[in-house]
């Protein structure tokens, strides 16, 4: 009954180790780039420095400031200020 016993358990360990192995191939393939996860950022080209991309995000959250601080100086009535 122990001999029984160990196989089965052999048997359940190999089968959930094969669903387990095919389980984290098939997400391995459907991660998506960090570019499409970030809208409004293109995607980076292997010519492109770590630096360049930083800059450019810099640049584009500071042009998102600026617009939202001139759209609020223009929803502030003017006894408000």
């Amino acid at each position: 009954m122990r001999l029984l016993g160990l196989i089965g358990l052999l048997a359940a360990v190999v089968i959930v180790g094969l669903l387990a192995k095919t389980s984290l191939r098939g997400t391995r393939a459907e991660q998506p780039s960090a570019a499409a996860i970030v809208p409004g950022i293109a995607p980076a080209t292997p010519a492109s420095s770590v630096r360049a991309q930083a800059q450019q995000i810099q640049q584009q959250v500071q042009q998102a400031l600026d617009a939202a601080m001139q759209q609020s100086a223009r929803s502030v009535p003017d006894d408000a200020r």
